[in-house]
């Protein structure tokens, strides 16, 4: 009997009346996601219904091994796929003891701008590019030696040989819907055993809770499948697609008639904060963009900021669509897959609404 089937039975068992609640947070790296479980009496509704709850910041990279209590914060409730039933997925925030958002916490920020900017009505669309790996970190699918013809067949394929995992797709796609994720579509990529899928439009904050989250759900997912997840943007040196983050984004004022005119506005805007947004794309401050930004394999070079309709080779696209109709938003393809997407949304939103930093 597979491991699955054993899992089933036991997840049948009456709960007697109590509710299963992961709480799921941000590590030190500012990329890595943990996770752990407390029993409540009763189905909560709201993050606020659950409590503030704390772990060993000692062993995530958050915390002194002499003052290791770190804080977690609940911020956004979803269902959870995988225990199902009354059970939940808590998205928390990381607090130090003296009360100040962690390194790794970017949400609180975050939620400042979009406060600010809320009569914006900026709404967000994150492209999550990722890639599978089999345990020893090799590319799921590929030969054991060499590799796989070269790309082309490959993006939204279908057929043996072409794509590789979707098992892990269709289940996490599914695993999102039913926790309550804003999931809107997903793909096969242009390198083999790499995949996309979209999240969105979400308003303001509710893009990196429900991107995070879904990564989360992705994670897990892949788990069960013996699979191993990664968001690097460059995971195969040489002539292979890297992976990204691409953002979408609009205002209210984008999206009416006439508002091709601030799309083109809010593109300028960007132009002039290029190398901060460089810093806002990934973890590192753009050390990992740096491999994926060449110039090469549908990307701008990291030095300069280009745009263009159509353009996949630009830093922003707007789409065709979006300047035939006039109005629509426009496609930021700089951020990297591994980036925190509470910083990206930040980063556009106080360039393009003039929030100060």
């Amino acid at each position: 009997m597979a491991d699955s089937q054993k899992l089933e039975k036991y997840l049948e068992l009456d709960q007697g009346g109590n509710v299963q609640v992961m709480y799921v947070w941000i590590d030190g790296t500012g990329e890595n996601l943990r996770c752990k479980t407390k029993t409540m009496n009763f189905e909560p509704k709201r993050p606020e219904d659950c409590p503030i709850w704390n772990f060993d910041g000692s062993s995530t990279g958050q915390a002194s091994g002499k003052n290791s209590d770190v804080y977690l914060h609940p911020v956004a409730l979803f269902a959870d796929p995988f225990r199902r039933g009354p059970n939940k997925l808590l998205l928390c925030e990381t607090y130090d003891f003296d009360k100040k958002p962690t390194e790794s916490n970017c949400r609180k920020s975050c939620k400042e701008v979009m406060e600010k900017v809320k009569d914006a009505h900026p709404w967000f669309g994150i492209e999550q590019e990722y890639t599978l790996l089999d345990t020893s970190n090799h590319p799921y699918g590929w030969p054991e030696s060499g590799y796989p013809a070269p790309q082309g067949p490959y993006y939204c394929g279908v057929g043996a040989g072409k794509v590789m995992g979707r098992n892990i797709v269709e289940a996490h796609y599914r695993a999102c819907m039913y926790a309550g994720i804003k999931i809107a579509g997903s793909n096969a990529e242009v390198m083999p055993s790499q995949w996309e899928y979209q999240v969105g439009p979400c308003e303001g904050i509710e893009m990196g809770d429900h991107l995070w989250m879904s990564r989360y759900i992705l994670l897990r997912v892949a788990e069960e499948f013996g699979i191993c997840v990664t968001f690097d943007p460059k995971p195969i040196p040489g002539d292979w697609n890297g992976a990204g983050a691409h953002t979408n984004f609009s205002t209210i004022s984008m999206r009416e008639k006439g508002g091709l005119t601030h799309i083109y506005k809010a593109i300028e805007k960007l132009s002039k904060m290029h190398d901060l947004h460089i810093k806002s794309y990934d973890p590192k401050d753009g050390l990992d963009n740096k491999r994926r930004l060449t110039g090469r394999h549908e990307t701008a070079d990291i030095n300069t900021f280009s745009s263009g309709v159509a353009n996949r080779g630009a830093s922003v696209r707007i789409p065709r669509q979006c300047a035939e109709d006039g109005h629509g938003y426009l496609e930021d393809r700089r951020p990297a897959a591994n980036a925190d997407p509470y910083k990206v949304t930040e980063r556009v939103a106080r360039t393009v609404c003039d929030v100060s930093n």
